[in-house]
């Protein structure tokens, strides 16, 4: 990967909806140059697809919450079931395994406080594996920046 790539790749997380002809004005390549590189950066995995940035407040979903959750016991089959109830709840919008003194933190996203509620009574804690969960409801966001900084990395 060179400047160009990380050129490319830094404004496609910027805007995703980019055609190569605005891109190439941006990276100071031409279209055709850019098609191929871009096409080349899909094809290894270096861009994994492109989404539009939704305002989830305007859509209606007026919470969210960061909530810790400790697992019960261990396993490789425990955590793969817990990874896959996980899955398939549509108010987890994304899901890490972390260090520290929670081993999942799950970024919910709901209506209101009933229904964050209802998630947290009805759906997360009757799981088997789950022994606790604490939650920190988000008041304000200070800074909610997509992609990574591309223009830190070495060059090769």
């Amino acid at each position: 990967m060179d400047t160009f790539d990380r050129a490319i790749l830094d404004a496609l997380q910027r805007d995703g909806s980019l055609t190569n002809s605005a891109l190439a004005q941006i990276v100071n390549l031409s279209a055709s140059q850019c098609s191929r590189r871009r096409a080349s950066l899909e094809e290894v995995g270096l861009i994994e697809g492109y989404a539009a940035r939704l305002n989830t407040g305007k859509l209606g979903f007026g919470l969210r919450a960061m909530v810790r959750v400790n697992l019960r016991s261990h396993g490789q089959s425990r955590d793969d079931d817990f990874a896959r109830f996980i899955e398939r709840q549509s108010e987890v919008r994304a899901a890490f395994s972390v260090s520290g003194d929670a081993d999942y933190v799950l970024d919910i996203h709901v209506k209101d406080l009933a229904a964050f509620a209802s998630f947290i009574h009805e759906v997360l804690l009757p799981h088997p594996q789950v022994s606790q969960v604490r939650s920190e409801i988000v008041l304000k966001t200070l800074k909610d920046q997509m992609g990574v900084d591309l223009m830190s990395l070495t060059t090769d």
